[in-house]
């Protein structure tokens, strides 16, 4: 989609492998590209490598997913960073595995640890930690962050802080720990604390939660939705549409 390739898998496919790895050794990252991801690295062929480095690409935005299917790609269904980090978390608690969770104001990554275990409750947690904000722009800040998740020496990493940041440092932390797995998941970890709720399965399905997270955060997200993403999923849409019609075209 764009200028990237996502994995046409189901959610559940995406945690077998994730266990798979774990048993083999193997570490990796997840990617879960939304709209916006999708259009950085249309724009950004720096943010499009970035991406590329990270084993798992998933349709995260019902916009990604359409597209694909009307390009021709059996894309299964949504697979979002916040959903991500349930099924992961559960995964990790049935194989004797241990989390981290890095991102969310002072208290949120603590607050969603405690939820995460309340439901699993063989869930180890390694640590949490919640940077200072600019934390990524001084060297000090940035390896300080490393060395604690190092030292920690979890199996899985959820890393919520927003496409690219969470991205480049995962770039960091995996050559620090090549066995983990990590997730950026962006709100994921604030959601998993309660601090917001996510839309009813329904309106999610109908790919209109991104309306319900901008009635919960319209200051931040107006601008982001309605004047970048909203047109480029609209020119996504097109250019799938464009692809299959010309492919057909071969075809006949």
């Amino acid at each position: 989609m764009g200028a990237v390739d996502v994995w046409a898998v189901r959610e559940s496919a995406v945690a077998d492998h994730v266990v798979r790895a774990w048993r083999s050794g193997d570490g990796g990252a997840i990617v879960t590209a939304n709209v916006d991801i999708v259009r950085a690295a249309t724009r950004d062929r720096s943010l499009a490598a970035l991406i590329a480095e990270s084993e798992v690409v998933v349709a995260d935005g019902m916009p990604v997913v359409w597209a694909g299917r009307l390009a021709g790609v059996d894309v299964p269904e949504r697979v979002t960073g916040s959903s991500l980090v349930y099924t992961l978390s559960e995964a990790a608690a049935r194989e004797g595995r241990s989390v981290y969770l890095l991102g969310g104001d002072t208290g949120v990554p603590e607050k969603a640890a405690a939820a995460l275990v309340a439901l699993y409750p063989a869930l180890r947690v390694a640590g949490t930690d919640s940077p200072p904000f600019g934390f990524d722009r001084d060297e000090t800040g940035t390896a300080e962050a490393v060395a604690k998740v190092a030292k920690a020496n979890p199996d899985l990493v959820l890393v919520g802080l927003g496409f690219p940041k969470q991205e480049l440092l995962i770039r960091r932390l995996r050559a620090e720990l090549p066995d983990a797995w990590f997730l950026g998941c962006g709100a994921g970890i604030p959601m998993a604390a309660g601090e917001f709720k996510r839309a009813s399965s329904t309106v999610q399905k109908l790919g209109g939660e991104w309306l319900h997270r901008l009635a919960l955060e319209p200051r931040r997200l107006a601008k982001r939705y309605l004047r970048d993403d909203l047109p480029f999923a609209l020119r996504l849409l097109a250019q799938a549409l464009r692809s299959r019609a010309r492919r057909d075209n071969k075809a006949g």
